[in-house]
């Protein structure tokens, strides 16, 4: 079953999860460095700016870009003609906003050398990051390969294309964090 929904998932949902995996590979690696912190280690001032960086641009600014002004505008425009049963883009929306907080204690607790708070704010992080591409590559994406159209799936292909292009450079920086 599982492999005819991923046979079914549109290129749409193909390029977003393989930006979530790129994502969740640098889950890991934070996940890791919290342990290694919650042993007594010091904050890597030097990776964790990068690490926020890499979650600031290439996860909010480019990932988010397509999720935000894309695909979750197309499927709402979809759900508001009830071509969905319910409409979960606004969940996603409070999740990234979320997600921004964790990154905003995150770093503080690098700035103010506080070990307790840049914990807390790793752990939120990777644990709402984590449940959060859960929903969307299982839940969300299906839903939206059903409901969009072909045309509109072109349009947002083309719009993708764009925002790729336009970090096409800043990408290869950043996913070189997580090598």
């Amino acid at each position: 079953m599982l492999e005819q929904k991923i046979k079914m998932a549109s290129e749409i949902s193909k390029i977003l999860s393989n930006e979530h995996k790129n994502i969740l590979e640098l889950i890991k690696i934070l996940e890791r460095k919290s342990e290694d912190i919650e042993r007594g280690g010091e904050i890597e001032k030097i990776f964790f700016v990068r690490a926020i960086n890499f979650i600031r641009n290439y996860a909010d600014k480019f990932h988010h870009a397509k999720e935000e002004d894309i695909l979750f505008k197309e499927f709402s425009k979809c759900a508001e003609k009830g071509c969905v049963h319910c409409n979960p883009t606004e969940q996603m929306l409070h999740e990234h906003d979320l997600g921004r907080g964790f990154v905003k204690s995150m770093e503080e607790g690098i700035k103010e050398n506080n070990k307790e708070k840049l914990i807390k704010g790793l752990r939120g992080y990777c644990q709402l990051l984590k449940e959060h591409i859960y929903k969307e590559d299982n839940i969300l994406y299906p839903m939206a390969d059903e409901a969009i159209d072909k045309r509109t799936k072109a349009t947002m292909l083309k719009k993708f294309e764009k925002i790729e292009k336009e970090n096409k450079r800043e990408n290869r920086i950043y996913l070189k964090i997580i090598k």
